[in-house]
């Protein structure tokens, strides 16, 4: 008899949906995490923090409401890192009891500390007191999710030079920073610090920034970013960082030399599975932490599985939940069902950004036909009333009215998007949208005004083409 019939090592979203869903099926089930570090890097120093300090910077800069009260206007004058971290730690503080409380209901047994592997059915857990508890399994799952990657060559030291995950423990609100890498989480950061009056300069070895998004949209957020005194600095790579008492000085190769308080990188992420002795269990890892899993997210060992972020892209919170309860129902033997493959990716810039299925570059490199129908938030009602005049939704059509992509740029991008998400999936039509009443007033109904420019101009076309 084993321990447990399935064990796992991380609580974050991936490693929390895995145990609920097998406990649900009878199955003695725990999780084995540190006691500071219940809801993983999610909750403790990457998606909720990160989106909590958003929505306080929205709030106390004001920003949100400058288009109606003039670009002065702001609801605190002297916003410091205190502000900030009330309501972080408030919203850790209150999700982790959830998570808790969520385990405890569902009977799966909480083991603090950290797990390694001693043999394929066996894991070792340090609780600390210098004393290692074996535990043995029928089936795991490593849910052990990713720290981000620090490059040899720089001297980080968590108050000038930080991590992305440092940077969220910042002692004051920095007067300038650079942000090196304009990935998802350096301009997430870059436009949060820029909103609050921090100088900004983005340093990127690539030609463009969040190249997998909408070119319109990705140019629409520069231009936002610009108007707050962003500097990018696109196809230039930091030689070094240079620290001096009071700032730091960053080199790029080009010979061009940056002075500010804070060196923010953003290089990427590293799977934590380096203490996890993978070797014990005849399993290994890749250069960045990453192990490869089939299509059920099982292992190179039949009985272990690995899901989130440790497994690579597309590394997301919303994913990697369902990757967690689809691996402990396979692992339970239950019937499974795929993943669906339209997932919608959202970034939390200021404004934000959300999109799902394909972007106008992807269908023009197929040789796909398609149709534009776009809705500006500045021509709805609700857009005047919350004083967003920038936003923007695309949909992006055949010729047969089928929606191929939906990009949403502004206020509430990552919640509408599932509107479009939606129609997607259960093979709805633009004609859908048409025909659909909306409330009023709503971002919402941006999709019945691009829908109705979209059909507009396939019937124009039809016209004229026979």
């Amino acid at each position: 008899m084993y321990d447990y019939d399935l064990l796992v090592l991380g609580s974050g979203p991936s490693g929390q949906k895995a145990a609920i869903a097998a406990a649900k099926l009878g199955r003695r089930v725990a999780i084995v995490d540190r006691r500071d570090m219940i809801g993983g890097v999610c909750i403790n120093t990457g998606t909720v923090p990160s989106k909590t300090l958003r929505e306080a910077v929205l709030y106390l800069s004001g920003m949100s409401q400058r288009d109606l009260y003039g670009s002065s206007y702001r609801v605190k004058e002297d916003i410091t890192v205190s502000d900030l971290a009330a309501r972080t730690q408030h919203v850790i503080s209150r999700q982790t009891d959830v998570i808790r409380n969520q385990l405890a209901r569902n009977r799966v047994a909480l083991i603090t500390g950290t797990g390694r592997f001693a043999d394929p059915h066996a894991i070792w857990v340090d609780g600390g007191s210098g004393y290692e508890s074996r535990i043995t399994f029928d089936r795991a799952v490593i849910a052990a999710g990713t720290r981000p990657a620090r490059p040899d060559s720089v001297d980080f030291d968590d108050r000038t030079i930080v991590d992305s995950d440092g940077v969220i423990n910042l002692e004051a609100v920095p007067r300038s920073m650079v942000v090196v890498g304009a990935g998802v989480i350096g301009m997430e950061y870059a436009s949060m610090f820029a909103a609050l009056g921090t100088k900004v300069t983005v340093v990127e070895r690539r030609d463009r920034m969040l190249e997998f998004c909408d070119e319109e949209v990705v140019e629409s957020l520069k231009y936002h970013l610009r108007d707050l005194s962003v500097t990018f600095r696109f196809g230039e790579e930091v030689a070094a960082v240079e620290k001096h008492q009071t700032a730091a000085l960053c080199v790029l190769k080009s010979g061009k030399k940056i002075v500010a308080d804070t060196v923010m990188y953003s290089a990427g992420r590293q799977g934590q599975t380096d203490d996890l002795a993978l070797e014990a269990a005849g399993l290994a890892a890749d250069r960045r932490g990453r192990i490869a899993v089939d299509a059920n997210y099982r292992t190179a060992v039949d009985h272990i599985y690995a899901v989130g972020d440790v497994i690579g892209f597309p590394a997301l919170a919303s994913t990697s939940m369902e990757q967690g309860r689809l691996a402990a129902q396979h692992a339970c033997g239950e019937p499974v069902r795929e993943l669906h493959e339209l997932q919608p990716i959202g970034i939390y810039t200021i404004p934000e950004i959300s999109f799902v299925g394909k972007t106008e570059e992807q269908l023009t490199d197929s040789s796909t036909p398609f149709e534009v129908g776009v809705a500006r938030y500045r021509e709805l009602a609700r857009g005047q009333i919350v004083g967003d005049s920038y936003g923007m939704l695309k949909l992006l059509v055949s010729p047969d009215g089928r929606l191929l992509g939906v990009h949403v740029f502004g206020t509430g991008a990552t919640e509408i998007v599932h509107i479009g998400q939606a129609v997607m999936g259960c093979g709805g039509t633009v004609d859908y949208l048409v025909d659909m009443v909306f409330n009023y007033p709503t971002l919402a109904e941006a999709y019945k005004v691009a829908a109705l420019d979209a059909s507009n101009k396939i019937r124009n076309i039809s016209r004229i083409d026979g």
